[in-house]
């Protein structure tokens, strides 16, 4: 359908009119004329020459006026409605980008893939189902910074994630657990939304940063920052030497039990994800824990058609304009 945003304006259609009916008429200015007896014998014709050419000019200026008014009230197109659903919850992901996460001990397409492929691959299809949550990206290792603030657009932030890679913090292997769950805070704190959530992904304990990750989890509790915590890395793997197979265990770092501390402390959850099979259960556990809600809102895409009117109305002044060059 089409609206005028400004419908007043086709108020001042009749504005010629009233200027014309208000102001007296401009005396016609005597000038010197030849005056030739036999003249009126071409009257006839002089007045049907000139009629039809001092009419047109007028018709084509008033359809010209109402092109300019037409145009001045903004004509607009308001397509069909589309529906869109907003949950009303904002849902950070913060995912440890240190040294540890090149441990190769995921499988992915029968490949051995490190750590943080394999949570590219799985987060990614989190965030993309979470139609209707603001979510932010945050990445961690020595320092966390954020890489995306909350946001509707799903899509920038999985490509932001998809290019994540080890060391982007910096070349320190050290891992900053407590900055990354104050950095959340500190964005998430302002937000008067329902539910606030922290998903925290990490293979190793806090070996650096400026506040420890329980003084973290006791400000995210106090600002209504849920953070739920998965410790990542598979418990075993065999590895050949020339002394033959062993057994060892890549995460032996994982500090499992202050993982579990920041959760119970913040009313969250605990997981572990020893493979990509793990992982993707976490992950469809989290969209049961945290459903997308269904409240609707609709909103109507608009174009602006004045260009074309205005345009018309110009065209048609040029056209006014080059006539009273030529006949003049």
């Amino acid at each position: 359908m089409i609206q005028f945003a400004w419908p007043w304006v086709l108020a001042l259609l009749p504005l010629p009119l009233l200027c014309r009916w208000w102001l007296s008429a401009q005396a016609p200015v005597e000038q010197a004329a030849l005056k030739v007896p036999f003249l009126d014998d071409f009257g006839q014709a002089k007045s049907q020459l000139s009629r039809p050419q001092q009419q047109w000019p007028l018709i084509i200026a008033s359809i010209a006026w109402l092109l300019l008014v037409l145009a001045s009230s903004r004509p607009q197109w308001l397509g069909e409605p589309i529906e869109q659903m907003v949950s009303g919850r904002d849902l950070m992901l913060a995912v440890d980008v240190s040294g540890s996460m090149s441990e190769k001990d995921f499988v992915l397409a029968d490949d051995w893939v490190d750590r943080l492929t394999a949570t590219k691959y799985v987060a990614s299809a989190f965030m993309t189902r979470r139609v209707g949550d603001r979510v932010g990206l945050i990445l961690f290792g020595t320092t966390a910074y954020l890489q995306t603030p909350l946001t509707f657009d799903r899509k920038t932030v999985v490509t932001l994630l998809n290019e994540a890679f080890i060391g982007i913090t910096d070349d320190d292997p050290a891992t900053s657990i407590g900055d990354a769950i104050g950095l959340a805070v500190k964005h998430l704190k302002n937000e008067d939304d329902k539910s606030r959530v922290l998903i925290l992904l990490t293979d190793g304990a806090n070996t650096a940063g400026e506040i420890t990750p329980l003084q973290a989890a006791q400000l995210a509790a106090d600002n209504g920052l849920k953070v739920y915590t998965i410790g990542i890395g598979a418990d075993e793997m065999i590895v050949r030497s020339f002394l033959g197979n062993r057994k060892v265990n890549p995460s032996r770092d994982l500090d499992e039990k202050t993982l579990i501390a920041i959760a119970e402390k913040t009313q969250g959850r605990y997981f572990r994800a020893r493979n990509k099979e793990e992982l993707e259960a976490i992950y469809q556990l989290l969209d049961q824990l945290e459903p997308v809600e269904k409240d609707k809102q609709f909103y109507r895409p608009m174009s602006e058609l004045y260009p074309w009117p205005l345009a018309a109305a110009l065209l048609l002044t040029v056209l006014i304009i080059i006539s009273r060059q030529r006949f003049r």
